[in-house]
Formats: structure tokens, sequence, C-alpha cells
């Protein structure tokens, strides 16, 4: 499945720079948080004394400092007053805190997201660039409307059309982050398998598949195929986003989605190792080239079977 092109091998950098990052709503919440941790680290308290002052445990102060959530304002103000911090500080945390809370969007639809979903919506919107690997299914952010209520109904056969609707306006609504001004640059790096498994019948992954070639045809947004011959011996058997930020917070962080749930990893010896799992994986991709043309070969015979009826 070789296009022809030079082995050779690629970091998620040079396949996508990162570009400067603009000052937003979503990038106040990675702020705020990294100012309360430098407070916390100039006095030198570890986590489990800062919890009890937020009523919290120290998974939650730490989800405060890396921005993962919308910040509550009494944590904030609790913290702010326990620190001692100046007036000068408070007022530059309170000016953070006020632009944060305007940025949860997503809360209209807590009654069909899972908490650990919100996490990374907040993430994506604030991140510079999104690497990711699906072995499944077309990422998210790049799904269209049809083939994301074909999931929703094929994964929950017993919810009503309402509830269907919804999570699809939710799916719409999170790829405000690809269509938008202040767009992350986005790696999405796909198994073979996911353009051959028809999600919703042939017409449905016909326009998914063209959706996703207009897309790669777009600056800043990189798809790349992994063959079936390549990727059996790089490919991890689960989806894995690497998000990377320049928003002077903590500049990069791991999501790896379960089944019904999902881990945050922000450590460098596990950011490092889920990295070099994502080159991998890049290396062993088709370059765009040929990406494109494995795109448009799935296309064609989608498109052939929609005509004749035949999925």
């Amino acid at each position: 499945m070789s296009d022809g092109s030079a082995a050779r091998e690629e970091t998620l950098a040079q396949v996508i720079p990162v570009p400067e990052q603009s000052a937003r709503p979503e990038v106040a919440a990675r702020l705020l948080g990294e100012a309360l941790r430098q407070a916390r680290k100039e006095r030198n308290l570890p986590l489990r004394d800062v919890a009890p002052v937020i009523r919290g445990s120290v998974s939650k102060v730490s989800r405060l400092e890396r921005g993962e959530s919308p910040p509550k304002d009494r944590d904030v103000r609790d913290l702010v007053a326990y620190y001692q911090l100046p007036s000068e500080q408070v007022h530059e945390i309170e000016g953070l805190l006020q632009q944060a809370k305007d940025n949860a969007w997503w809360q209209q639809y807590s009654d069909v997201t899972p908490n650990w979903l919100k996490r990374l919506i907040g993430l994506e919107t604030g991140a510079t660039r999104i690497a990711c690997y699906e072995n499944h299914v077309v990422p998210g952010l790049l799904q269209t409307p049809e083939y994301t209520r074909a999931l929703v109904s094929n994964s929950l056969p017993g919810a009503g059309p309402e509830e269907v609707e919804r999570r699809v306006r939710l799916r719409l609504e999170r790829q405000r982050v690809v269509r938008g001004p202040h767009r992350p640059n986005i790696i999405a790096m796909l198994d073979e398998a996911i353009l051959r498994r028809p999600v919703g019948g042939s017409a449905v992954m016909r326009r998914q598949l063209d959706h996703l070639i207009e897309l790669s045809q777009q600056e800043g947004i990189n798809v790349r195929i992994v063959p079936f011959d390549r990727s059996a011996s790089v490919a991890p058997s689960y989806p894995i986003t690497h998000l990377t930020f320049g928003d002077g917070g903590p500049s990069e962080l791991v999501y790896v989605e379960l089944i019904d749930s999902a881990m945050y990893l922000s450590r460098a010896t596990e950011i490092e190792q889920y990295r070099q799992a994502l080159l991998n994986v890049l290396n062993a991709s088709a370059r765009m080239k040929k990406s494109q043309e494995l795109l448009t070969e799935a296309r064609d015979w989608y498109a052939a079977h929609a005509e004749r009826r035949l999925y």
C-alpha cells in the first residue's frame, strides 16, 4: 500500500505547525487554573492540603488548575482568600473567572453529555492542535449529521427521536471548533477499517467520505488513513487524542476514550508514552496524496452501491 513517498519519520508538529493562540473565553479557564496552581506552589502547599478548602478531592483541585472544567465562583474565591493573594492579583483572577464562565455552551446538553465528555469539549475549544487516532468510527469533530445519527441510533436502540436529535445537535455544536475563526490544527489518523464499515448505509457513507475529502483539502486539517497492512503492528486498540495548548496554561494533555468513560493524562511520562504511540501511527499512515486516493476510492465504491441500492 505504499504511496511511493520517501520513507521518513514525521512529527506531529511537522505535519501541521502550531498557530498563535488568540485570547478567547475558553483560554480564560486554563489561565485561571494556572494562576491558582502557581499560587499554591509558591506557598509549598500539596493538593491534599488545598482540597478541603473547596470541599472536594485532590482530583477536583487538579481539574480546576488544569482548566478542564468550568470553575465555580465559590471555589475560586475560597482559594483566593486561603492563599491571601494581593488585591491586584485578585482583580486579575476575578476577570479570568468571569471570562471562563462564558464558554460552557455545552451545559445546555448536560442531559445527554457525560461529565467525562464535557471535559473533552472544553479542552477542544481551547486547543491549538488536536492529533487523534480512531480505529472504529470517524472522529466526532469530522462527522456528518447523518453519520452521527446512525451511530447514536445503533448504540442507543432504546433512545427516542428527541434524545437522538439532541445528541446529534450536541455533536454539530461541538464542531463549531472546526468551523470557527480560531480553529485548532487537526491531525486525524483513521484506521482503514473505518472506510469499509458502512455506518448508516452506502448513501450516508458516501456523504461522510465526501465530507472528509473536503475537510482534508482545507488548510490546517490533515486526514491520514492507516492502511490495513501497516496498522496491526503499530495501532493501539483504542482511540487516543493528544491536545496541545498555547495559552500559558499546561501545554499538552492526552485523552484516552474507554467504553463508558475516559482517562485524562497530564503527567510528562504518560504524555510521552501516548505521543510516541501517535507518532508510530502517523509514520505508518499513508501520506496525504495516498490518503486522498483511499478516501476517494471508498467514496466511489459507496456511491456505486448507493445507486444500485445494494446497501
